[in-house]
């Protein structure tokens, strides 16, 4: 492994893919996956943004590049660990974006960094993962038998089918998603005062696990700017409306990172 490959491992603790930039951008842009789900699932979007976007995809504790490392089943310690290692990260606007599970995570990452008296995002991408404060509709699975586990992931899309029918592979992966969705229906809202800056939501209209109207409740959690933005597609739509995405990113980015610099 050379030099560059140990930096970019050991980033944030292993927390960040990627080295950081020799110049420093306008504003990180750190990504939180799916239940599930890995830093691969922003691989692409380095590129598609303008160079003043330094794009941080976070890879959670039990997948991927930290597959050893045991995953969390609750979200107020993984969150805390997460702050923790991201702490060095904030020198620099930053804003983080998360689909689904990764949209609660980075909704509460946020309100941990302000608790801490670090600076708030300077936006709030939160993409196919109902409002914190809604009630669950779903039942949970988490700690359902396998079949009732792979069935809930078919109807969500998140995994191929050619995935979802190989037992060995199922065996490997299951373990960090129940841990991952136990994050996500053991979760419990704790008010607080809204955040500060802008909150920018999108939804699948076609999305029966979350539908826009349960988006729509977002606007609650921020004294900023809210707008949500209904794309085509299912709960997965942030990969068939990936460019949709990152240009509505790119555009709220470049209006608003340089509120960042110096909030508390």
């Amino acid at each position: 492994m050379n030099r560059t490959a140990v930096i970019a491992a050991k980033r944030a603790h292993g927390w960040i893919v990627g080295a950081r930039r020799p110049a420093a951008p306008s504003v990180r842009l750190l990504c939180l996956p799916h239940a599930g789900g890995g830093s691969s699932a922003y691989a692409s979007w380095a590129a598609a943004l303008d160079d003043t976007i330094e794009v941080c995809p976070v890879e959670l504790p039990g997948r991927q590049s930290r597959w050893r490392d045991q995953a969390f089943t609750e979200s107020e310690p993984l969150v805390d660990a997460l702050a923790t290692a991201i702490e060095d990260e904030l020198d620099t606007p930053y804003a983080l974006f998360g689909h689904s599970m990764g949209a609660l995570l980075a909704y509460e990452l946020a309100r941990a960094l302000r608790r801490r008296g670090l600076p708030e995002p300077c936006a709030l991408f939160v993409s196919g993962g109902p409002a914190p404060q809604l009630p669950r509709e779903q039942p949970g699975v988490h700690d359902q038998p396998d079949d009732v586990v792979v069935a809930k992931l078919r109807t969500l899309g998140g995994l191929p089918e050619d995935v979802l029918a190989e037992p060995e592979l199922l065996e490997v992966l299951l373990p960090a998603i129940r841990a991952d969705l136990s994050v996500c229906e053991r979760y419990h809202h704790r008010p607080e005062p809204p955040l500060g800056c802008p909150v920018v939501a999108f939804a699948g209209a076609e999305d029966a696990e979350v539908p826009p109207t349960r988006m729509e409740a977002w606007r609650e959690q921020t004294t900023a700017e809210f707008e949500l933005h209904v794309l085509p597609g299912d709960h997965f739509f942030v990969r068939s409306s990936q460019a949709a995405i990152l240009e509505t990113v790119r555009v709220a980015l470049a209006s608003v990172s340089g509120r960042g610099r110096g909030r508390a």
